[in-house]
């Protein structure tokens, strides 16, 4: 089985794999770490400001009517 593969792909291809693979692993695990280092830093808390809304008038044509 293993013969086959050097066969088909040779040495140096399987190498260049094994690097890319490597390098793959690398990059997944320095972004975990990247991911954990923002969500240790807390965010400060949003505040939303809002005016007072106008006093609405009471509508008539709202609501069902009795007969």
């Amino acid at each position: 089985m293993i013969a086959v593969v050097l066969l088909l792909f040779g040495r140096g291809k399987i190498s260049d794999l094994m690097g890319d693979v490597a390098q793959g692993i690398k990059a997944f695990k320095k972004g975990m770490q990247d991911d954990d280092k923002v969500a240790d830093k807390p965010e400060p808390a949003k505040s939303i400001e809002h005016a007072a809304a106008p006093p609405t008038a009471a509508r008539s044509d709202v609501g069902s009517k009795a007969v």
